[in-house]
Parts: C-alpha cells; structure tokens; sequence
C-alpha cells in the first residue's frame, strides 16, 4: 500500500517542547476531504529531546554584547604590582592601542591597590589588539592577565553587596585579614574574631561587580587592645581550610 507524503505548503506550524513536555505537535492544513486542521504528536527520543533542550538554550542567550558598547571595549588587567599607578598602566597598554581610560582598583579601607585595573580601549580593534600583545608578559615582574570584560558590571545585580558595604562600621581599631577560604563570609570572619574582642563589624573584600571574595577582609574593633589581641590570637590561624595572616590595617 502506497503511503502518502505531507507536502511542506500543508504544515501550519511546529510546536516544540516546553521543558515539562516530552513531546511536540505538528498542526496541518486540512486535506480536501477534511473540513479541520489536524494535529500530529511527536515523541522525540532522548537524543533530540536534548536538542530541543540546546537550541532552547542558544535562544535564550542571543543577546550578544554590542560591539559598540563599552563592555566590548573594556579589559580586564590583572596579577599587576601594587606599585603601578593609573597614568602608568595608561602609558603601558597605549603602546598597543588607543586607551580612553584606566583605573587601578584600591581598597577603600587600607588604600592599597588591589592588584586589578579595567582599562577601556577606544575601539573593539583595539581591546582585541592589547590582549593579543599583552596577556601573559610582565610587568614589574608579574605575569598579568588580559581579557575582555564578558559583561558590563552594571548588568550584574549588586544590592546584597551594598548592603553589605553599608553596613560596615570601620573603626581606627581595625586589622587586614589576608589569605582567606573563598567560602569565608562577612559574618563567619565576625563570628571568629569575636572570640578574642569586641568586634564592632567585619567584611570580606568582593571583586567588584561580583559577589567573588577578593581574598581578604577588615575587622573593626572598639579598642586597640582588641586589635593587639586579635594579632596575637589569630595571625597564622586556621580558619575554613587556609591559615589567614592578620595585622593592623
């Protein structure tokens, strides 16, 4: 027996799979004989389910970053001496392209700088051209990392993160508590410290735009005492895994 062919004029339209679903339908136009569309349901198989589960995927992540916008432009400098200034990373990446800015990351608590910058090229050429020439070399001895920014770090959702700035309360009393666990947080750090002081307040340093630890972190104390005795007790301490290193900030 002949079987008959659905020709492509005759289909309506697809419907793929929501991710609850297992299957999806075809709706066709009524042949002569019939006076309704009709429907087909199909039931794809493990493999194409997770094809329908990729393309679903790459259709939710079309929004590229325009190439005109600052993000495509902006680079991300880091492992560099803490000694190298603006103006001196400036004069550093010009030799490569044109630089509409630089700036250094510092912490606003001790003042030093973070070992980091975001230096925005004048061109996408020009981005692409620096982390070509420049990623991987040294300066001041340090082998750097040079990549484009993936996203604006507007984009990324940081009000936990300011409200967890606002919320320190810094103190001329107060130690740099360096090499921390990453899982190390704002309140583990014034929990263990307040075995040993009066612990006004405590924050772990965030790369900016993300809720990433820096590494290290402040503790805010109400007397110098406190300080002397939280150097004493925890400098070289264990905490999460990792000793930490502690000194007057």
């Amino acid at each position: 027996m002949a079987t008959s062919m659905l020709s492509p004029p005759n289909l309506l339209s697809l419907a793929a799979p929501s991710p609850s679903s297992s299957s999806s339908t075809l709706y066709f136009k009524p042949a002569t004989h019939l006076s309704q569309p009709f429907s087909l349901k199909l039931v794809p198989s493990k493999r194409n389910r997770r094809l329908f589960a990729v393309a679903a995927e790459e259709a939710a992540v079309t929004t590229s970053v325009d190439p005109k916008s600052e993000a495509a432009r902006r680079l991300y400098v880091g492992n560099i001496p803490r000694t190298v200034t603006n103006d001196e990373l400036k004069n550093i990446v010009e030799e490569h392209g044109a630089v509409e800015k630089a700036e250094v990351m510092y912490d606003k608590y001790s003042g030093r700088s973070r070992r980091f910058a975001f230096v925005t090229m004048k061109t996408v050429e020009d981005a692409n051209a620096v982390v070509e020439k420049l990623n991987g070399t040294e300066i001041g001895g340090r082998e750097v990392k040079v990549n484009i920014t993936e996203k604006p770090l507007s984009t990324v959702d940081t009000s936990f993160l300011q409200a967890e700035e606002s919320n320190f309360v810094d103190s001329p009393h107060k130690v740099y508590v360096g090499n921390l666990a990453k899982t190390v947080t704002s309140d583990t750090l014034k929990t263990f410290f307040s075995e040993k002081g009066k612990v006004l307040s405590a924050k772990v340093s965030r790369v900016p735009g993300t809720s990433k630890s820096s590494g290290y972190g402040f503790v805010s104390f109400s007397s110098d005492e406190d300080v002397e005795a939280a150097i004493l007790s925890f400098n070289n301490a264990s905490l999460e895994g990792q000793k930490i290193r502690v000194n007057k900030a």
